[in-house]
């Protein structure tokens, strides 16, 4: 998959539902790195360098690591498994479930421990990045920024030798949201603690609604080009 590539074949009409999943994801990471003291729930790639060094250097940071892997794997498998019961109904039915797991995460917070909060958080993380499938396949991973960068430095570099002029637009408010809610979620985690990860919760119910009222998409195991 390449990260954000799907992004421009989508009718715009799903970009607010992407940069509002990439908000939601930036915020919720925030809240992660923060009681995890440097891991992530959605940026697996990090927490699998930690896992690489933390082997030879610090065992405790390595199993955090991979528990962490372990529950984001989780979530995309069983947000995956409900998208295809689903079928055309999938966005708002699997957004529902990143709810209810971060509505989970939010009840524990605070009652046990910061780590098990944040498998909470990485679970739900990887369910929401398969909310945008194409042919059975996720087309926009909504927590990874290195593939949206990538596109971005593209669209900016074909910018500058006669392409489309804007095409790199989309790229760059989607890392920006992110990077903007993280920022909240640091603010929100530092002022609200436990209720910042409900405000979360309650962020992902509101763009079920939405994804409900934009309509029914094909199913998830469809071959359509026109799946949304």
């Amino acid at each position: 998959m390449t990260t954000g590539s799907g992004m421009t074949c989508y009718d715009k009409r799903f970009w607010l539902l992407v940069v509002g999943l990439s908000g939601v994801a930036g915020y919720v990471d925030a809240i992660g790195f923060i009681k995890l003291a440097g891991l992530f729930v959605s940026f697996m790639s990090g927490n699998s360098t930690w896992l690489g060094v933390g082997a030879v250097t610090d065992p405790q940071t390595a199993v955090t690591a991979m528990c962490v892997v372990s529950a984001f794997v989780a979530g995309v498998m069983a947000s995956t498994l409900i998208a295809v019961a689903a079928g055309s109904r999938r966005k708002p039915v699997v957004l529902v479930f990143v709810a209810a797991i971060l509505a989970i995460a939010a009840i524990g917070n605070g009652r046990f421990p910061d780590e098990w909060t944040a498998v909470a958080l990485a679970m739900s993380m990887g369910a929401v990045n398969t909310v945008f499938q194409r042919s059975g396949e996720v087309s926009i991973g909504v927590t990874y920024m290195t593939g949206t960068l990538v596109k971005l430095g593209q669209r900016m570099a074909g910018a500058l030798v006669g392409g489309p002029p804007w095409a790199w637009l989309p790229y760059l408010v989607l890392w920006g949201t992110l990077v903007g809610g993280a920022a909240v979620g640091t603010i929100a985690h530092s002022r609200r603690g436990t209720i910042s990860i409900w405000i979360a919760a309650a962020a992902m119910m509101l763009l079920s609604c939405y994804a409900a009222i934009l309509g029914p998409v094909e199913p998830a195991a469809a071959r359509s080009p026109k799946d949304a």
